[in-house]
């Protein structure tokens, strides 16, 4: 898959649940600290397995092309 369609599947996927902000914001800043706790707390608060997996590989694709494109703008 190329980085365009990694963008472009990004670009489709369903905007977050507010109530998904700060779990997305730990992916984004501290995904090792993740504990299935925190995941069991989204699944108590009605999130299926496939919402939360969707939003989290989303937000660290998002993430991830944010830091490609901060390196590419220094390299050039």
């Amino acid at each position: 898959m190329s980085i365009e369609q990694l963008r472009a599947n990004l670009a489709a996927t369903a905007p977050a649940p507010a109530e998904l902000a700060a779990y997305l914001e730990q992916v984004r800043v501290r995904a090792y600290a993740i504990t299935d706790a925190d995941v069991a707390a989204l699944t108590e608060a009605g999130f299926s397995d496939d919402e939360i997996f969707e939003q989290t590989v989303a937000v660290a694709i998002s993430e991830g092309l944010r830091r490609l494109d901060a390196a590419d703008r220094v390299i050039r």
